[in-house]
Parts: C-alpha cells; sequence; structure tokens
C-alpha cells in the first residue's frame, strides 16, 4: 500500500461529489488528444477510466466518440458521474484500481485522471496489465498548479495549510514514475502541456474545498475560505482569477501477449 493510500481514498471524498463536478477542471484537449493518438484510440477501441471520481475525463473522452467505462469505488462519487449529461457510449462500474471486476483482455486502454497517487501502484499496474489488450496503454494524467504564475502560487500557498495536504500532494507529484519503471510496460514516456483555469470567486473556493484535505471543520474552513479571498481580491481582474495548470501525461504500453 502507498502512503497516499493509507488516507483511506475511498472514504475521503464522501460529501464532495456536488462541488467535485461543479468546480474541478477539466484536462487540456492537446492532452486528450495526444492520448488518443498514441493509444491508437480507433475503431472499437475501449477505455477504461479508472478511478474516475464524477466522470469529468470519462466524458470528456467519451466526447471523441469512444467507449467508455468508468470505474470508481466511491458510491456517490460514481452516482453523481451517472446523473451528469453524457454520450451514450459511457457506463459506470463500481470497482477498484486493484481490483475492477472487469474481464481479461477488455481494454485498449487504461486511464488514471488525477487518481492513480491514490492506488497500491504496484497491484494497480498489474491489474491494469490484466485488463489490457495485447499491446494496449496504459495514460495516467494529472493538472497539477503551475507556480511560475503569481496567482497560482499564492492559491497554492492556502492549499497547503489544509490538513495532510504535504502527505497527499507530495506523492502525487512523483507517483507516475511506477509505470516509466514498471517491467509490465515498454515504451513508457512523459508528456507535459500547459492548461489554465478561470474561476470566479465562487469557483475559487469550490475548486479549493474540492479537494480531500481542505479543512472541514467549521472554524478552519472560515480562515481557509477567509485566505482564499485575499487571493482572489488581489489577483481577480474583471471579477475572475486564472489559475494555471501543468498536466503531465504518462503513457506505457503493456508488454507481453
Amino acid at each position: 500500500m502507498s502512503d497516499v493510500a493509507r488516507f483511506n481514498p475511498t472514504g475521503r471524498f464522501s460529501g464532495l461529489a456536488d462541488v467535485y463536478a461543479k468546480h474541478r477542471p477539466n484536462y487540456p484537449e492537446a492532452a486528450v488528444e495526444h492520448i488518443i493518438w498514441q493509444c491508437s484510440l480507433v475503431g472499437d477501441a475501449m477505455l477504461i477510466d479508472v478511478g474516475c471520481g464524477t466522470g469529468i475525463s470519462t466524458r470528456q473522452f467519451a466526447s471523441h466518440g469512444l467507449q467508455v467505462i468508468g470505474v470508481e469505488p466511491n458510491d456517490a462519487m460514481r452516482a453523481r458521474a451517472e446523473a451528469e449529461p453524457g454520450p451514450s457510449t459511457i457506463r459506470y462500474v463500481k470497482g477498484t484500481a486493484e481490483a475492477t471486476g472487469l474481464p481479461d483482455g477488455c481494454a485498449t486502454t487504461v486511464l488514471a485522471a488525477q487518481a492513480f497517487h491514490w492506488f497500491d501502484a504496484p497491484k494497480a499496474l498489474q491489474e491494469f496489465h490484466r485488463i489490457l489488450r495485447p499491446g494496449g496503454w496504459v495514460a495516467l494524467m494529472w493538472n497539477e498548479r503551475d507556480e511560475r504564475d503569481a496567482c497560482t502560487t499564492a492559491y497554492g500557498a492556502v492549499m497547503r495549510t489544509g490538513p495532510s495536504a504535504a502527505a497527499v500532494e507530495g506523492p502525487r507529484r512523483g507517483a507516475g514514475e511506477a509505470l516509466l519503471h514498471s517491467p509490465l510496460f515498454t515504451e513508457a514516456h512523459k508528456v507535459v502541456f500547459h492548461h489554465e483555469q478561470p474561476l470566479d470567486e465562487e469557483g475559487l473556493l469550490g475548486r479549493a474545498f474540492s479537494a480531500s484535505y481542505a479543512p472541514r471543520e467549521p472554524q478552519a474552513a472560515e480562515v481557509f475560505a477567509a485566505r482564499l479571498r485575499e487571493v482572489f481580491a488581489h489577483y481577480q481582474e474583471n471579477g475572475r482569477i486564472v489559475l494555471r495548470y501543468e498536466t503531465s501525461v504518462y503513457c506505457g504500453k503493456r508488454q507481453g501477449a
């Protein structure tokens, strides 16, 4: 079990489904298109989106005409995904990264978007290898704050005051390295894209409180929100700020027949 996985990755998102669905960013279209190209997602291709949450990445890939199965263990998050409008090519199932419940060789590509750091990496990669077709691909993707930008730096400074922030953010940044060094996959590589998220003040607070490590205790949450409002007041232009992201994409091809 990874250090982050000890923080109850399924349960800690309970109660966050609505704010997560409303305020989390999507992914840069260039990153989505890169995965579609790299992983040869054409024809009867099947994408399995593991740890799909409220279906943000699921719907984004399905909008390209792909068959997508979203796998999510948290019942409330999965129900929120199912309630969202989206292409008819999507279906959702209950499962974990280490035990998806899907049949051998069913997937052209396995995707984990903003999720792989919550998994037991060796067990998850073994499961991904099992459900992939020969020659199939794994794609891991994260939006990470680009703190070369002053506003995003100020926002990040507030986020790092959240309970267990360091314990979650630290391991998340290096989680994709497990794919690069796995003997189960070949041709592994990393590509980085740029992304941004314009937000009004409500959106900035929603984005922050969608994090699993944002404070929930009322007094601490009030202080957290006040600091976020200070960031917004300082950096806003015409009632909006922009958070900047670097989106990391790791891809690796399944070894073996």
